[in-house]
C-alpha cells in the first residue's frame, strides 16, 4: 500500500492510493477546494476503547457499510482489523467485493438479504458470509451451491421486534433445523437486531433480549447447540454487557460518535471525520444587499463575506442555510444566505485579516471550538448517521496523523 506524505501546519496528511480515488495531483491540489479528513489514530483509539468493554470471549465486528459511514471503507477496514477487530459487516454484495478486491481477507458478513443464484455465486466466489432470513432464501443458496460443490458459512437472522429482515423468533427452531438439513450450508451464527438500544428507556430492548434468549433456549431444548450469537449494535455495546454474546457489531461508535447522550460515559470516543473547505473569495457588501438565491439573507449593515467552495452537492444539507456556523482561525462565524450546489457564504466581518485560501472547518475542531455531526443532526431534526453518510465522493478523503493520540 503506497503512501504519499505531506506536512502542513504540523499535520501529516497521507493519501493512501489504494483506498481513495487515484490522482496524479499533489496534496495542495487535493485540498484546494474542500475535503474530508480521516484521523487514523482516532479510529484505532475507538477500536481499543470498544474492545475494553468486551470480555475475552467476545469479538468486535466493525460495521463498514455505506463506505464506512462516509469515512472510506477500505482504509477503515484495514485500520480496524489492525487495531483488533475480528471481522467486518457490510450491507451489499458490492461493498463486500470492494473489500476483497482491496486484498482484505478477514470475515465479511453481508447484512442485507441476497435472493438470486447470481448473487449466491458471487458470494461464494468472493468468500463472503451471507445473512439468511427465510426458508426460500436457504433453498436458493443450497441449490446454487450444490451446482458449485461449495459449502458456505451462513448467518441466520431472527426478527425479535425490529420488523425488518429475519424469521420470526418464535419459529427459530424450525428455521434452524431446516437450514441444518440443507446441503452446502454451514451455520456460522444466529443473530438479531435491536430497534431501541439507543433509548434511555430499556423496556423494548429488554423485551427483544428476552425473545432472543427464548429462541436460543428453544434451540437448545431441541438438541441444537447454537454457534456464535450476536445481538448488540453500538448502543447496546455501550449500554449493557449482557447483550454482548460472542460478537458485537459496532458502527457509529467506531467513528467516534455516541448513539445517545446517556451513553457518553461508557467510553471515551474520538471523532474520526473532519470536513474542511477553503475560502475562495472575500468581499464587502453594503447595507441592503441580498446574498445568494432567493435573498434569504439581506445585510442590515456593511458586511464582509467569504465565499467557501463547498455546497449541497458535496453533502452539506441545504436546510442548514442560515442555521449553521463554521470555524475559522479558532473563531465561530455564521453561514448566511442559501447554501448553493457548490458554494456557501459566511459573515466574516469579525475577522479582519481573512484571506482567500483560509481553511474553514465545517465539522471538526479548530482551536478550543468544535462542531460535530451531532450538532448538524440536532439542527435538522435527524440523526448523526445520516450526516456522516451524506458527504459525497467528490470530496477527497485524506488520511491524517497528527500525533494527538500517539
Amino acid at each position: 500500500m503506497r503512501q504519499k506524505l505531506k506536512q502542513t501546519n504540523g499535520v501529516t496528511y497521507r493519501q493512501i492510493e489504494s483506498d481513495f480515488p487515484r490522482t496524479d495531483k499533489g496534496f495542495s491540489d487535493l485540498c484546494q477546494r474542500a475535503w474530508v479528513e480521516i484521523n487514523q489514530g482516532a479510529l484505532s483509539h475507538n477500536v481499543g476503547q470498544l474492545r475494553k468493554l468486551l470480555s475475552a470471549s467476545t469479538q468486535l465486528m466493525a460495521v463498514v457499510k455505506a463506505d464506512a459511514y462516509g469515512h472510506g471503507a477500505t482504509m477503515v477496514a484495514r485500520i480496524a482489523l489492525e487495531a483488533g477487530a475480528h471481522g467486518l459487516c457490510v450491507a451489499t454484495l458490492q461493498e463486500g467485493i470492494q473489500l476483497r478486491e482491496a486484498g482484505i481477507e478477514a470475515p465479511i458478513l453481508l447484512l442485507g438479504a441476497m435472493n438470486t443464484p447470481e448473487q449466491v455465486k458471487a458470494i461464494a466466489h468472493w468468500q463472503l458470509e451471507p445473512t439468511i432470513c427465510t426458508p426460500q432464501q436457504a433453498w436458493i443458496f443450497s441449490e446454487t451451491l450444490s451446482e458449485l460443490q461449495k459449502t458456505l458459512p451462513v448467518h441466520l437472522k431472527l426478527d425479535t421486534g425490529m420488523s425488518r429482515l429475519g424469521m420470526p423468533w418464535q419459529e427459530a427452531t424450525q428455521f434452524v433445523e431446516l437450514v441444518k438439513r440443507l446441503p452446502y450450508l454451514e451455520i456460522a451464527s444466529i443473530y438479531s437486531h435491536l430497534a431501541t438500544a439507543d433509548s434511555p428507556d430499556p423496556t423494548i430492548m429488554r423485551l427483544q433480549h428476552q425473545r432472543f434468549e427464548e429462541a436460543i433456549a428453544q434451540l437448545r431444548h431441541a438438541g441444537i447447540k447454537p454457534p456464535r450469537l450476536h445481538l448488540a449494535n453500538s448502543a447496546a455495546t455501550l449500554a449493557d454487557s449482557s447483550l454482548h454474546y460472542d460478537w458485537v457489531r459496532a458502527g457509529l461508535a467506531l467513528y467516534g460518535l455516541y448513539p445517545a447522550e446517556h451513553l457518553r460515559n461508557a467510553v471515551e470516543l474520538h471523532p474520526v471525520m473532519q470536513v474542511k473547505a477553503r475560502v475562495t473569495q472575500v468581499k464587502t457588501i453594503p447595507p441592503g444587499t441580498g446574498v445568494s438565491y432567493g435573498y434569504q439573507f439581506i445585510a442590515d449593515k456593511e458586511t464582509r463575506i467569504a465565499i467557501v467552495g463547498i455546497g449541497y452537492a458535496d453533502g452539506v444539507p441545504r436546510n442548514l442555510s442560515n442555521k449553521m456556523t463554521v470555524l475559522i482561525q479558532g473563531q465561530q462565524v455564521r453561514q448566511i444566505g442559501a447554501i448553493t450546489m457548490d458554494q456557501m457564504m459566511l459573515d466574516v466581518s469579525a475577522i479582519s485579516d481573512l484571506e482567500t485560501g483560509e481553511v474553514v472547518t465545517l465539522i471538526g475542531q479548530d482551536g478550543n471550538l468544535s462542531i460535530s455531526a451531532d450538532d448538524w443532526a440536532q439542527t435538522l431534526g435527524t440523526i448523526s448517521w445520516e450526516i456522516l453518510c451524506s458527504f459525497k465522493h467528490r470530496l477527497p478523503r485524506v488520511a491524517v496523523s497528527d500525533g494527538m493520540l500517539a
